[in-house]
Parts: structure tokens; C-alpha cells; sequence
């Protein structure tokens, strides 16, 4: 780390650019497809016949669909489990596709990373404000005394549960504010919020991932590094919409705003 929050910002910006714009990043997803939605297990330019078979996917595939899963091409029928592994190592391949298993409250799903993915050919940038030390701020984590869970809308409509572990506080100017917060298995905090520029000068939400918090709950909070969703590069994302409380009612013009495309 160097000495310059300036310059680290923009080697952060850099990498996130990066990182969303690889072949397999966000920008590529062109489609999530809920089985439910396809009971005869004919997903539409998705090759094979995918079926739930209770904590599994049957996935049946002859040699003129093209699908190959850990590398071998497939004739038969394989199941498969939610995949867990980053999207480049995913078990099933369609070409250059990859084709991902995801479940979600009990339901399954085939998610398709394309790297031709229209998103990602028109991909220009992420615009973003550039460093300002005014958004780095201290705040203190406040863990509840047991997991909570509320249901929130998604982007793709339906609604699902949000666990929650506790609350961030923190000061901007005079006025102190708190988001709801999921503390993540590494120590990391994760929340989901909106601001007063929120559908105006900035995407709908975003996201901010503060590290861990010290033994007596302190932590950095750097609105330098909000982040946008995945739904803002791809509309096939469900990411949540924040929980009630989780907008905040001062404008945060500050880190990743709105994806540049052309």
C-alpha cells in the first residue's frame, strides 16, 4: 500500500475495471433461467435438458448439444450440485460459454456466462468520482445478538430474504447514520444502500464492502470504494435492493456511479 490514497484509489479503480470486463466477469452473465420457469427441461439457446432432481440438477446432453463437464464432452446424464467454484473453473462448458448451477431459497437455476455478451462489447468504463478524503470516515460495527432476516425485493422482481448480523455506524458531516450489514465468513462486512443520489446521479444502490472490524467493533468506512451491483452491468443479476433503514438521506456522490456503455 502506498503512501498516496490518491494513487491507490485509482490502481483499485483500475482493477475493478478490469475485473468486471474479463471474459467471464459480470458484463458477460446473458441469462439466469429458473427451472421452475421450464418444467419440460428445454432451456431456450441453452443446450441439454436440465431437471431438478431434488438436491441436484439432472443434466441429460448428446454429442450434438456440444456440452462438455470437467473438460469431457457429455452423452448421458450427469447431476450436478450448486456451483461454488469461480465462473472460468464452472463444471459444465457450452463452447466458451459456461453455464453455472445456482440455487436460491430452494429453488434451482442455470446461469449463462457468454464472453460475446452483448453488455460486455458495449462496456466503456465505470464512472466513478475520483478520490476524495471527506468519504473515508470511522465507523463502529454493532453485531446483533442472533442473525436476522428480512425479506427484500430483487432485481429481478421476486422477493427473498437478507440475513443481516448487525449494524455499521458511522458520521458524515454532523449527522450520524447506520446500515444494516451481513458480516461475511472472512471477518468482512458487506452492505447493501441507497443515498440521496440514488436513480438520479447514481446507479439505484450499491454496494459497500468495509474490512474487517477490529476487537472493539472499529472500522474504516471508505465511500471512496462503493461499488456498484452486479445487476448495473447485467440485468440477469438478482441483487437485493437495500433493507429498510439502508438508504441513507444525504447524497454520497462518492466511488462507483454508473456503468459507461456505447
Amino acid at each position: 500500500m502506498s503512501s498516496d490514497p490518491h494513487a491507490d484509489w485509482r490502481r483499485w479503480h483500475e482493477r475493478r475495471t478490469a475485473s468486471v470486463s474479463a471474459p467471464y466477469g459480470p458484463l458477460s452473465l446473458s441469462g439466469t433461467h429458473w427451472l421452475a420457469d421450464h418444467p419440460e427441461g428445454r432451456i431456450p439457446a441453452v443446450p441439454g435438458r436440465w431437471r431438478e432432481d431434488g438436491d441436484h440438477v439432472l443434466l441429460s446432453a448428446t454429442a450434438a448439444d456440444g456440452v462438455t463437464v470437467d473438460g469431457e464432452p457429455l452423452t448421458g446424464d450427469v447431476r450436478l450440485t450448486a456451483d461454488h467454484a469461480p465462473i472460468p473453473r464452472s463444471r459444465v462448458a457450452a463452447g466458451d460459454r459456461r453455464l453455472v448451477v445456482l440455487r436460491r431459497e430452494g429453488l434451482w437455476a442455470v446461469r449463462d456466462f457468454d464472453p460475446g455478451a452483448p453488455a460486455r462489447r458495449a462496456f466503456r468504463g465505470i464512472e466513478a468520482t475520483p478520490y476524495e478524503e471527506r468519504w473515508v470516515v470511522p465507523g463502529t460495527y454493532r453485531p446483533y445478538a442472533a442473525e436476522r432476516s428480512v425479506r427484500v425485493e430483487n432485481a429481478d422482481g421476486r422477493e427473498r430474504g437478507l440475513g443481516l448480523t448487525g449494524e455499521l455506524a458511522f458520521a458524515l458531516g454532523d449527522e450520524e447514520h447506520t446500515l444494516q450489514v451481513v458480516a461475511e465468513d472472512d471477518g468482512t462486512l458487506w452492505a447493501v444502500f441507497a443515498d440521496a443520489t440514488s436513480g438520479k446521479d447514481t446507479y439505484r444502490f450499491r454496494f459497500l464492502r468495509p474490512a474487517a472490524p477490529g476487537p472493539d467493533g472499529g472500522v474504516t468506512v471508505d465511500l471512496n470504494r462503493a461499488l456498484l451491483p452486479p445487476c448495473a452491468f447485467a440485468e440477469h443479476f438478482i441483487c437485493p435492493f437495500p433493507p429498510p433503514g439502508n438508504t441513507l438521506p444525504v447524497p454520497v456522490p462518492a466511488g462507483e456511479r454508473n456503468v459507461l456503455s456505447g
